[in-house]
């Protein structure tokens, strides 16, 4: 386990790079106090109780309401008996004796007016018992009390809490009240059995809440840990596969974290993809560099042996061959270091020089050109022209691929066979040129990578006599170029027939013409 050195407070610490996540695969104990497993139970239970408390505020005020209503309700008709009680009896004005007859409810206060509203007599009935007259710091509470049915509440000294009102009618003045004890013993109990229910429910929720989250967040654990593990792979060097997935169990698209884990495998699919990918352009890097210097090197050695079998002083005909196999040589190791730097360029997507191109004319002028190399086959031109075979590109590389379509068909053939080149071009539709032969075909297991950089089929498609080894670059040129030019080349083969087919975006929409059409033998002068 590493440690941390202990740093001082006052030492300034110069920045450095955030670490990558697979450098603290270990999180400290506040970040974990931080996780979603504690943070949301944390903020599920303050949700729960702000809400429990609402409710309780809210029922508390509304039963408050409703009990105090009520109980004006019946100091209104208390004081509604006590008026008429106090004109049945109309003895002195601070005569109380109608609180002797029964049926007044115990702790009823009530008190005779004068017109100031001043308080001549006041006592309370008392159960069984008399009633009690009010001390003189008793009726001082009351003193302030107005005469217009208004109800308020008051703290009489050792009787408790009031709720009194005063009204007048028919001369008669008189002041009643009600203890407020019930009503707020009542109101008490109610929130004592609120914060009861409320703490249990809050317990009962929080475990329950805690139990749920820590499940529900089982599955986003197991792709976090996923997410750890592919983290430290060494994704760098070597083979990257066998990469670890998130179960499927765990990648339900209906959960929010089940569209993590469907995410995450098609990233690691990804990655892997990418770095066999990469491994592969690597490997193939490598051969690619193999084979240059492995076909760079035969030209080379050919001739360092013709310029030292020159410089033995041989006759002047062995010079002569000399000199004309090191010219060979030279012109091969040419042309093989121009495809190479032609499809560097291509590789590096430079822009192309456009221009509108005829592509049957192209085709035209490179049969002619292998005509005279390869006059031992059989050559022929084909035209299907609905609109102009016109491109957008490089003719000087257009050209090429042409030529090397035509000089693969040739090289790989015997004499006698018969090589078409057809050019097609329809309304609305890319033109298309094809080359076909009826050699013997090119192998089954070779077709994936005929268009891969020196991939030769030497075994299988028969050489004219005489004729020199490719490259293994003709083809991947011409797949270059066709990508570039936006468009795409396939091939089909089998025994008695080869046919390489280019197609190619076209510059315009043409129409009808008369420009030949048919099959046209290129071999007569």
């Amino acid at each position: 386990m590493s440690t941390r050195p202990q740093l001082n407070p006052r030492t300034r610490r110069s920045p450095s790079p955030s670490p990558s996540p697979s450098a603290n695969p270990n999180p400290s104990p506040r970040s974990r106090s931080r996780s979603m497993r504690t943070r949301l139970p944390v903020f599920v239970s303050v949700t729960l109780i702000l809400v429990c408390a609402a409710m309780a505020f809210t029922t508390a005020f509304v039963q408050r309401a409703y009990l105090m209503g009520d109980l004006d309700g019946r100091v209104t008709d208390a004081a509604a008996r006590s008026v008429v009680g106090a004109a049945l009896h109309p003895g002195r004005e601070d005569d109380l004796g109608f609180l002797a007859d029964h049926g007044h409810p115990s702790g009823l206060l009530a008190a005779r007016l004068d017109e100031d509203g001043g308080i001549l007599a006041a006592e309370v009935v008392r159960h069984d018992a008399a009633p009690k007259a009010l001390t003189t710091e008793q009726t001082a509470v009351l003193s302030d009390i107005s005469m217009d049915g208004a109800k308020h509440t008051r703290t009489l000294p050792s009787l408790g809490t009031y709720r009194v009102t005063a009204v007048e009618s028919g001369g008669v003045r008189v002041l009643t009240g009600l203890p407020m004890d019930d009503v707020q013993h009542m109101i008490g109990a109610l929130v004592a059995a609120e914060a009861v229910v409320a703490v249990a429910g809050l317990a009962v929720a929080g475990c329950a809440c805690a139990v749920v989250i820590r499940r529900q967040l089982r599955p986003l654990g197991r792709v976090a840990a996923t997410a750890a593990q592919v983290s430290r792979a060494p994704l760098d060097r070597g083979e990257v596969t066998g990469l670890t997935r998130v179960p499927a169990s765990d990648t339900n698209s209906r959960s929010e974290i089940g569209q993590v884990g469907a995410a995450l495998n098609r990233m690691i699919d990804h990655v892997e993809y990418s770095a066999t990918a990469r491994q592969r352009a690597e490997e193939s890097m490598r051969r690619f560099l193999s084979d240059a210097g492995h076909e760079l090197r035969t030209p080379l050695a050919s001739i360092a042996g013709y310029a030292e079998l020159m410089n033995r002083g041989t006759g002047k005909t062995e010079s002569v061959l000399a000199w004309r196999r090191v010219s060979a040589e030279s012109a091969r190791m040419t042309g093989l270091v121009e495809d190479l730097l032609l499809l560097a360029r291509l590789d590096e997507g430079r822009p192309l020089q456009s221009v509108e191109v005829d592509l049957a004319a192209v085709v035209v002028e490179a049969l002619w050109d292998a005509r005279a190399s390869g006059g031992g086959h059989n050559w022929q031109l084909e035209l299907c022209l609905d609109a102009e075979p016109l491109v957008g590109g490089d003719e000087r590389q257009l050209h090429q691929v042409v030529v090397n379509l035509l000089a693969n068909a040739r090289v790989h053939t015997p004499a006698g066979t018969t090589i078409v080149a057809t050019v097609e071009a329809r309304h609305a539709g890319p033109v298309v040129v094809r080359v076909r032969d009826d050699g013997p075909g090119i192998p089954r297991a070779l077709l994936p990578t005929v268009f891969e950089r020196f991939t030769r089929a030497d075994a299988s498609r028969t050489r004219a006599d005489g004729m020199e080894g490719g490259s293994g670059l003709g083809l991947a040129v011409v797949a270059a170029i066709t990508a570039v030019h936006g468009g795409r080349i396939a091939v089909q083969s089998e025994s008695g027939r080869t046919e390489f087919t280019v197609e190619l975006p076209s510059a315009a929409e043409g129409h009808a013409h008369d420009r030949p059409t048919g099959l046209v033998p290129m071999n007569s002068p």
